[in-house]
């Protein structure tokens, strides 16, 4: 890693900054591309990259990954050895009410990353995909080699489609190429849209939270350096042809466990409105890693308590 050029699109954002973080405290050189569109709003993203623009291996490229012309010209003039494609319209509910946006940035912009990539002479292309790829899947836990044809929004349904493009791309032109699918990240710097962060102002606030269904819903909740473990190991890894990871805790938490655990972090008691269950929502996820550990040596560390107490200090200290 060391002395390395590494493209990262989506830098500026949660899981990207941290991964930045970690690439150049590695002694990587690192180029981020971040449009700081306004899904949420871009200051938090510019707060991600303060630290980071000071440092003398860190450029920062503001550019819309759906330029293609833009990306090729950006491949040619940094020649990074990897691209680490993390950037993506996400947020399951969103989709729903603008697909057409979701298909553009996630499909057209994966597409042009691609394209740049095996025109520009990259040696390794890591795509961050997700757990919304299994949709409507009932066998739990999931695993890679599960049969994915029913994806529940038209968010999971672009990852779907991205991951089918990413081997289609490796099988013709022999780039190796990691999809990683995560599963539930939180912890610092967390988007404020998702359901701990947002969970957790709230209730700091004295404001009610929403609790969709009966509160029996569960999803993998997985520390975001855990996460940046499973890429960095993905980075790595020596190999040929398209492969998949699941990089999840694998340990499912209930909505109604995930509130107890935060009442007890943040100390204060959740006020509650229950609402019907969401389209596009499902009422589970739950990550085999078993390849993932085999493969890449992943192993999550973080218990949903600990990871919550990190995030809480950070979100205090705000």
């Amino acid at each position: 890693m060391r002395d390395e050029t590494f493209l990262v699109t989506g830098g500026a954002g949660f899981i990207g900054s941290h991964l930045v973080d970690r690439l150049l405290a590695g002694g990587a050189r690192v180029v981020v591309v971040d449009d700081f569109n306004d899904y949420y709003a871009p200051a938090l993203k510019r707060d991600n990259v303060r630290a980071h623009l000071q440092h003398p291996r860190y450029s920062l490229v503001e550019a819309d990954i759906r330029d293609g012309a833009r990306m090729a010209a950006l491949v040619r003039e940094h020649a990074p050895r990897t691209i680490v494609h993390l950037a993506a319209r996400a947020g399951v509910r969103p989709s729903l009410t603008d697909p057409f946006l979701y298909e553009s940035t996630n499909g057209v912009g994966t597409l042009n990353l691609l394209e740049a990539a095996r025109h520009g002479g990259v040696a390794k292309f890591v795509f961050a995909s997700s757990s919304s790829v299994y949709g409507l899947n009932t066998k739990v836990p999931f695993a890679e080699t599960d049969a994915l044809l029913r994806p529940a929004s038209p968010y999971g349904a672009t990852k779907l489609a991205n991951e089918a493009m990413c081997h289609a791309y490796s099988h013709l032109y022999g780039l190796p190429i990691v999809s990683l699918r995560f599963f539930t990240v939180y912890g610092p710097r967390q988007r404020p849209d998702l359901a701990i962060r947002k969970f957790a102002e709230a209730m700091l606030r004295g404001e009610t939270i929403p609790l969709y269904g009966d509160g029996s819903t569960s999803r993998d909740y997985t520390f975001v350096d855990d996460i940046i473990t499973g890429v960095t190991g993905a980075i790595a890894l020596q190999h040929t042809g398209h492969e998949v990871f699941n990089l999840g805790n694998s340990s499912p938490v209930t909505l109604a466990e995930l509130v107890e655990a935060l009442q007890s972090v943040l100390g204060v008691r959740a006020r509650i409105e229950r609402l019907p269950e969401q389209p596009g929502d499902v009422p589970r996820t739950f990550a085999d890693v078993g390849k993932a550990e085999r493969v890449l040596g992943f192993r999550p560390q973080t218990p949903l308590r600990d990871g919550l107490e990190v995030f809480a200090r950070w979100l205090r200290q705000r």
